[in-house]
């Protein structure tokens, strides 16, 4: 069984303007994250508990988009959250938010008010009401932070309604984070990559870079490629993406950090790089990019990223 059974005190609950469900899980499969067609389950990752997927209601990224929970502004909201598991505890968390009460365990009495993030064990579930003040999206996590971007552990919270600047100016910090501290690292293990099992065409390439975006690039830049304000650029008629198909490639290959401007606004979100992709995956979403969205861009092929990962000497 993977869900919810919601049974209500007698009583009830108090009220509240919107009720939405989301339930967590790991998944364990014998291909990577991502990995297209079908995939067995893997015992032996399960035995060892590393999961390839943790996500939302069944998939990964699967509240974005068209499937984001939508609120409007000064409603208050109540998610039953529920962690399916069968291995991994959740720190359950909305980016930008603080949950009012926390019904912890699935009980009825309020057991925390002003909290952050709650910790739901496997086979658990909590209760969180809050109101939403601001409009935005709010980014739904569990708070192993690498989980949402890298094992689908992310959704939206759309809020929608008119700007409160007495409560958010908008104003986001502009520096970067400085540290002096100094990490040192194992050597890195070179790793033969695999070569493409054949080339494709056009319509290949963009039924192939369609499947790459929509599991490691819809979370952050949305199905529609439009972004989110202030937090990812959008891709759609992007005119730093178009100026050089180089950067795109670069960008893949080795991520991004720093301040960029993108239709003449100005981000400073962290992308990770995505090197693990094979050049036949990262020259066929650039391709599906470039040539999406309302961009009217050329194709990249797979000697051009292979030349590039070789002049970046990224394996």
């Amino acid at each position: 069984m993977y869900g919810l059974i919601l049974v209500e005190p007698k009583e009830g609950l108090p009220p509240v303007d919107k009720e939405f469900y989301v339930v967590q899980g790991d998944f364990y499969t014998k291909g990577k994250f991502g990995e297209a067609g079908y995939q067995e389950f893997d015992i032996n990752k399960g035995i060892d508990e590393k999961p390839s997927y943790i996500v939302f209601n069944g998939a990964s990224n699967s509240l974005v988009d068209k499937n984001a929970l939508i609120a409007k502004k000064g409603e208050t909201v109540r998610v039953y959250f529920g962690n399916g598991g069968p291995n991994m505890m959740s720190s359950f968390h909305i980016i930008g938010e603080i949950f009012d009460v926390v019904y912890q365990e699935g009980g009825t009495n309020q057991s925390q008010k002003n909290v952050q993030t709650t910790v739901v064990p496997p086979g658990g579930s909590a209760i969180v009401d809050f109101k939403v003040d601001v409009p935005g999206s709010y980014i739904l996590v569990d708070h192993a932070i690498f989980r949402p971007f890298h094992k689908g552990t992310v959704g939206i919270l759309q809020v929608e309604g008119d700007a409160e600047k007495e409560i958010f100016s908008g104003k986001q910090s502009e520096e970067p984070f400085k540290s002096n501290i100094k990490i040192q690292t194992e050597p890195t293990l070179k790793v033969e990559k695999k070569g493409s099992v054949k080339k494709l065409d056009k319509k290949g390439m963009l039924d192939l870079g369609k499947q790459v975006y929509a599991r490691t690039c819809s979370a952050c830049h949305q199905v529609d490629g439009k972004g989110l304000s202030n937090v990812f650029p959008p891709l759609a008629k992007s005119d730093y993406l178009m100026k050089d198909k180089n950067k795109g490639i670069d960008t893949v290959l080795k991520g991004l950090s720093g301040k960029i401007k993108v239709n003449g606004l100005t981000y400073q979100s962290e992308m990770p790089k995505h090197n693990f992709l094979s050049d036949q995956e990262i020259a066929s979403v650039l391709t599906y990019v470039r040539t999406s969205f309302g961009n009217k861009g050329d194709t990249v092929s797979e000697d051009e990223v292979k030349k590039h990962r070789s002049s970046l000497g990224v394996e």
